[in-house]
């Protein structure tokens, strides 16, 4: 794997890239430690579809029994939300993540 510091990355980014693209490894570093590694895309997979194993038509005819939640759907939804924007920061116009 080649090492390459942030600024010759810079100024040689079209002829790295064409090395990833023949399958080369890139690791980009900052004053000597690793911060990034490039590596060649990896080709899109083809989509399989598989056949149901039963007909969707008859799951709707069915009557799913309800949850037995001590909580409605809405308060546990609610709490979710709170919870996770509380240990979530967020970033504002002109502020920085975590920073």
């Amino acid at each position: 794997m080649k090492r390459v510091e942030i600024a010759e990355l810079e100024s040689q980014l079209a002829r790295y890239l064409r090395a990833v693209e023949a399958g080369a490894e890139i690791e980009v570093t900052d004053r000597s430690r690793p911060i990034a590694r490039i590596v060649p895309a990896r080709p899109a997979q083809a989509v399989s579809i598989e056949p149901a194993e039963v007909p969707v038509a008859s799951l709707r005819s069915q009557r799913q029994r309800p949850a037995r939640w001590r909580l409605s759907s809405l308060t546990l939804l609610l709490l979710e939300r709170r919870r996770c924007s509380r240990t979530a920061p967020v970033a504002t116009r002109g502020s920085r993540v975590g920073g």
